[in-house]
């Protein structure tokens, strides 16, 4: 018997509710996936926010729609692609200014406190109740 195929997806990012994620940071959930963990969201950034120290235990990409983005790599201004393989640390992202990012995970991100044990896992079931409890 073969396997269900996926369901396609065609989502407007433009629709939806955005869900806090923390202080001045909301997203908008475009596709998780339980079969392979993978998650992207749409990072809407006000100014002075920031994402704290983190690891990636799944490669991510990103791509800066607007504003700017600063970590370990550098600036990132509007515009700017980024690979993270797994296994990445970063300190602190920081946004000094409103920034959408568009952001792809293959896998968890685990935010570390400062003696590096875990203080949060958002991975693809996270953001996914995340965005079912937003009214």
């Amino acid at each position: 018997m073969a396997a269900p195929v996926p369901a396609e997806v065609l989502e407007d990012s433009n629709q939806g509710l955005w869900v806090s994620l923390s202080a001045g940071i909301a997203f908008r959930l475009l596709f998780a996936s339980g079969e392979t963990g993978r998650w992207t969201v749409l990072f809407r950034c006000q100014p002075g926010s920031f994402i704290p120290r983190h690891k990636h235990y799944g490669a991510g990409e990103y791509f800066v729609v607007k504003g700017l983005m600063q970590y370990r790599m550098g600036r990132a201004p509007a515009g700017t692609y980024g690979y993270e393989p797994l296994g990445a640390i970063h300190d602190r992202t920081e946004f000094p200014e409103y920034t959408e990012l568009f952001f792809t995970s293959y896998g968890p991100v685990v935010f570390l406190n400062e003696d590096d044990t875990v203080a949060s896992i958002l991975d693809h079931a996270a953001v996914e109740r995340l965005a079912a409890g937003a009214d």
